[in-house]
C-alpha cells in the first residue's frame, strides 16, 4: 500500500502515530504487558499501522469509549480504535468495521424478561456504560425502558447488582462472564445490535481517512485480525 504525502502528513502531524485505545473494551485491549506495553487486538493493529507508515507509535490510554471519541474528534489522537456509531460519525471519519461485538442483556434470577422483545417496556430499568457505542444505540432506539448510566463497564455491572435493576446492557462475551457470578441470572438469546469496531480519525483529515480505509480493506483480505484474535485468545467476536 502506497501512502500519499497528504495522508502521511495527516496521520503523523508530530512525526509519530498517536493511537488512542479504549481500555474499557476488554476484548480489544488486554492488560498491559510487564513493561507497560499495551496488549491486544487494537494495540497490535496500531503497531501494524505504525510499521507500514515507518514511524514510532505512541499509545494514548482511555478508560471509556466516550473519552476516546472526544480525543479523536479534537485531534489529540491521530487514530482511535472504537465503535463506529452515527452520533460519533458526525465528528469522526470511520473505516469499515474490522470486527463486530454482539450486544445483548443480562437479567437477574427470577426475571419476567424472557427475550429481547420484553426489554422495551414501561418500568424496565437498564444499567449501561455511559457513552459506550451500545448506550448511543439504545438511546436512539428504546422508547419506554429507562437507561441508568454508570462510568464504565465494571461500574455498570455494580450498578445493576446494587440497585437491583431489571437488566444490564453490554457486550455479550462480558455478560456471559458476569452471569457466572450471579446464580440464576440469564443472558438473553440473540443480539440487540452489534458494535462495529473500526478505525477513526478526525473528520477533517480526508486523506488519512482514505488511507485507513485501504488499511482495513487489506486487513480483511490478509486475515490478520482473525490471526491476532486467535493469538490473544479472544472469543465471542465476529471478525470481518
Amino acid at each position: 500500500m502506497e501512502i500519499s504525502p497528504a495522508a502521511r502528513s495527516e496521520l503523523t502531524p508530530q512525526g509519530k502515530l498517536r493511537v488512542g485505545l479504549n481500555y474499557g473494551n476488554f476484548l480489544l485491549v488486554l492488560k498491559d504487558g510487564p513493561g507497560g506495553e499495551p496488549r491486544g487486538i487494537a494495540p497490535d493493529l496500531g503497531r501494524e499501522l505504525g510499521r507500514r507508515l515507518g514511524v514510532p507509535v505512541e499509545f494514548l490510554k482511555f478508560e471509556q469509549a466516550g473519552k476516546l471519541a472526544d480525543a479523536v474528534k479534537d485531534g489529540k489522537c491521530d487514530v482511535g480504535f472504537l465503535g463506529a456509531e452515527p452520533q460519533r460519525a458526525s465528528e469522526i471519519a470511520f473505516t469499515a468495521a474490522y470486527l463486530e461485538i454482539p450486544v445483548t442483556f443480562l437479567v437477574p434470577a427470577g426475571s419476567p424478561i424472557r427475550s429481547l422483545g420484553d426489554i422495551d417496556r414501561e418500568g424496565v430499568r437498564i444499567a449501561v456504560s455511559d457513552r459506550s457505542a451500545y448506550d448511543l444505540f439504545l438511546t436512539r432506539t428504546l422508547g419506554k425502558a429507562q437507561l441508568v448510566r454508570a462510568q464504565g463497564i465494571d461500574a455498570s455491572y455494580q450498578l445493576f447488582v446494587e440497585k437491583k435493576l431489571d437488566a444490564l446492557a453490554g457486550l455479550k462475551p462480558r455478560l456471559v462472564s458476569d452471569a457466572e457470578k450471579l446464580p440464576g441470572s440469564r443472558v438473553l438469546e440473540g443480539q440487540v445490535t452489534g458494535v462495529q469496531q473500526a478505525v477513526g480519525t478526525p473528520k477533517a483529515r480526508s486523506a488519512a481517512a482514505a488511507y485507513l480505509s485501504e488499511f482495513v480493506a487489506d486487513l480483511h483480505q490478509s486475515g490478520l485480525v482473525k490471526k491476532i484474535a486467535a493469538e490473544h485468545g479472544v472469543r465471542g467476536v465476529v471478525v470481518r
